[in-house]
């Protein structure tokens, strides 16, 4: 495991670097440790030989820090400055610089392709919010995980266009969700024709400049430095070998940028804050679109849109490109943001960002816990022996605990014999009362407990039920 700085000096370091005008936010000590945990076991697979990682918290800057090694040989450790692809989170990138035209009154999200390139596919029939929101139709030029034989020989824009742009619609626009690198690269040439640019001007100029973000490189333009990061593969569960990457100008607007962990957390920041994007354009982006028969997409425009199954509202993407992986997760209603950043395929970044996602939301210490706990065994055991202590419950317990009712539970619960485990499985808030749910082992039998405990403490409901 890495030394690990002090996180004022460790988060100074990264925005002297990257960030110079951002302030830090603080995570604690036990945090640090246990995020260092998260990227150490991750890397143990070898299929990505460095994990770069940056942590918005409370919208600020929390951590930069990356593991491993940037190159093997000759060997070359990871550091947080350095920049690496990001793939297809570039496509957030693309999409904003189309909003930013929107706002400026030279293109309409639901203007069709027709206006900018008439001679594309049904391109009378095709909106340019479709082409962002994958509901266009038009086939992916790259949906393989690898780089095919003729990816490697440089392309053109127009020649993508050409043989991708003008082939029969997989499906009736809106009709149907299905990602297409081919959309957004019909979308960046539209952003040039609107802008009277080139694509990666108006991202520099209107996005990534004005943020600070020193770091990003257009890597269709021209070569991957040296002093940056090798992309690695992984034949099965062999080693890792510097990846083949693909020609110029394949991947381009559909995932041509590269940059620091840190970088893109400040544009996560932006994005949240409505720091380059008016609201009415980031509500655009963070909106899910719906098909045509109204079925939701879970994605907005360059940005998957999610609900956790905690009810956490989550903005994310992910993105891969010849040798690296990124996932950018953004909780916007939470100020927070993770970026996961590697050299290398498999599910390292999807793994590092579920571990830190998990402990960075790990529900508080819960006090009552325990007392409750102790309680319920208390009484399961008495309920046993036919003998509950009722200063335990509420009124309203003590009644529903008639003599019938003890015999009964004594009658099923004494045969399973002496207590063997238990342990908390839920708690919740309902009706000013705490509801908790238990997992009890006896007997050999699993049993499940829930219970209401009332503000004071008292057992409110305690009821059994086989699991």
């Amino acid at each position: 495991m890495p030394h690990q700085a002090p996180i004022t000096r460790r988060c100074l370091l990264a925005l002297a670097a990257t960030l110079p005008s951002l302030a830090c936010a603080q995570l604690a000590p036990d945090t640090l440790r246990a995020i260092d945990a998260i990227a150490v076991k991750a890397l143990e697979d070898k299929s990505a030989p460095s994990v770069s990682i940056a942590i918005v918290k409370d919208g600020k800057l929390a951590y930069a820090q990356a593991y491993g090694m940037a190159r093997i040989e000759p060997p070359v450790k990871a550091s947080p400055q350095m920049r690496y692809k990001i793939g297809s989170n570039t496509k957030q990138f693309v999409a904003a610089a189309m909003l930013l035209l929107v706002e400026e009154g030279k293109v309409s999200l639901d203007d069709p392709v027709a206006r900018f390139l008439p001679a594309l596919t049904r391109a009378k029939e095709v909106t340019v919010r479709q082409l962002l929101a994958h509901t266009a139709g038009y086939r992916d030029y790259y949906p393989l995980d690898y780089v095919a034989p003729f990816m490697e020989k440089p392309t053109t824009v127009d020649a993508i266009l050409a043989n991708w742009g003008r082939q029969p619609l997989a499906f009736e626009p809106g009709s149907q969700w299905e990602y297409s690198n081919t959309g957004y690269a019909i979308a960046g040439r539209i952003i040039e024709i609107a802008s009277g640019k080139p694509l990666d001007d108006v991202i520099r100029g209107r996005i990534t400049d004005k943020l600070g973000m020193r770091s990003v490189v257009d890597t269709s333009a021209g070569p991957w430095d040296a002093g940056d990061p090798q992309g690695y593969e992984v034949a099965a569960l062999g080693q890792p070998r510097p990846a083949r990457p693909e020609g110029p100008y394949w991947v381009w607007a559909a995932g041509n940028l590269a940059m620091t962990a840190s970088d893109l957390a400040r544009w996560d920041i932006a994005l949240m804050h409505d720091a380059i994007l008016s609201p009415s354009s980031r509500k655009a982006l963070a909106t899910e679109n719906l098909l045509s028969g109204g079925t939701g997409t879970n994605y907005g425009l360059g940005l998957a849109v999610r609900m956790t199954p905690e009810g956490r509202l989550r903005w994310e993407h992910g993105g891969e490109v010849a040798g690296f992986r990124s996932q950018n997760t953004l909780f916007p209603n939470d100020g927070m943001a993770i970026v996961v950043l590697t050299n290398g395929g498999g599910g390292t970044s999807d793994k590092v960002t579920a571990g830190i996602e998990s402990l960075l939301f790990a529900p508080a210490a819960d006090p009552a816990a325990a007392p409750a706990l102790d309680k319920v065994r208390t009484l399961f055991t008495q309920l046993q022996a036919g003998q509950p202590d009722r200063g335990l419950m509420s009124e309203g317990l003590r009644a529903y605990f008639s003599e019938r009712t003890i015999a009964d539970f004594s009658a099923s619960l004494k045969p399973l014999g002496e207590l063997q485990s238990i342990a908390e499985t839920r708690a919740s808030r309902r009706g000013g009362l705490v509801s908790r749910a238990f997992r009890i082992r006896a007997g050999g039998k699993n049993l499940a407990v829930i219970t209401y405990f009332t503000p004071d403490g008292k057992l409110d409901q305690f009821l059994v039920y086989p699991r």
